[in-house]
């Protein structure tokens, strides 16, 4: 893996935009908030003080109360716990399994490859959120659920994406000499081939971790996703819906969290692509 490959390196270069450094203190504070939600917050998420429901933004709730009493901010943290957490896995879980069916279908070809070709497109030719409602519903609701959802909507993107890097990487000039040598597949695979085609997919797992928190969100906001009392940004939207005129806040601020989160990725995601110099990589020589 040459160095401008290297994603370790890049991240830092990411942060040296200004761009990069804006978004990434973005998520690093929201990450540190889901974090150290029971110290940085007097309240608890889920107990209930109705004489304080409905309070306005004040000293003693910065963000204010919602119907139950409860602090937003405090819900609001513990919901980025759910949140990022359930999403960021479920990418997680997608990027390896999607790498390891790509990879192998790249590099050894054939029947497996013809039928790992025919299963991802198949799954591609549906919408994410269609996929993820069709699992939820035979899994049944919860975070579970929406883990194995969006862990299955995305797989047909890595493994595609993995494929596609495996095939152009496997005739090149250093894997025939690893061949000539006597490497073994394995050795090829996992020392050279999947090292060289890590960072365009890690790149694309930090986009599609924007895309899972909007559709756990979306799962939350349907009632499919975490389950009461546990706070997520699409369940507190969901609560605050049916009162957004005589307490706006409590769908206003997780819908600006879910908002600004994906919009600070995509950002992110923006400078580790030019940091990584993807783009000049993938253009063919002239």
């Amino acid at each position: 893996m040459t160095a401008a490959a290297r994603p370790a390196p890049a991240v830092l270069r990411a942060f040296r935009r200004p761009v990069g450094a804006l978004a990434g203190a973005w998520l690093l504070l929201v990450i540190a908030a889901a974090i150290f939600a029971p110290l940085l917050s007097p309240y608890e998420y889920d107990i209930q003080t109705l004489k304080e429901a409905y309070q306005p933004p004040s000293a003693a709730h910065w963000l204010g109360t919602d119907e139950f009493g409860r602090d937003l901010l405090t819900r609001l943290m513990y919901g980025a716990r759910t949140s990022l957490s359930v999403s960021a896995i479920a990418i997680l879980i997608s990027v390896l399994c999607g790498m390891t069916l790509g990879a192998a279908a790249g590099y050894f070809g054939g029947r497996f490859d013809r039928l790992v070709t025919v299963v991802v497109d198949l799954t591609w030719s549906f919408p994410e959120i269609l996929i993820a409602l069709i699992l939820v519903a035979i899994i049944g609701p919860g975070t579970t659920g929406v883990l194995v959802a969006i862990s299955v909507a995305y797989l047909a993107q890595f493994t595609r994406l993995t494929r596609a890097q495996i095939m152009t990487l496997k005739g090149e000039t250093f894997i025939e000499a690893a061949r000539s040598l006597g490497a073994g597949s394995g050795h090829i695979l996992f020392r050279h081939l999947l090292p060289n085609a890590l960072a365009p997919v890690l790149v694309s797992a930090m986009l599609a971790t924007g895309d899972a928190i909007i559709l756990e969100a979306t799962l939350g906001f349907f009632g499919l996703g975490a389950q009461p009392p546990t706070p997520s940004w699409g369940s507190m939207m969901s609560a605050g819906s049916a009162l957004l005129f005589k307490s706006p806040g409590i769908i206003l601020f997780p819908g600006l969290a879910v908002a600004i989160t994906v919009i600070a990725i995509n950002l992110f995601g923006d400078a580790l692509i030019a940091a990584l110099d993807i783009r000049s990589r993938m253009r063919p020589p002239q």
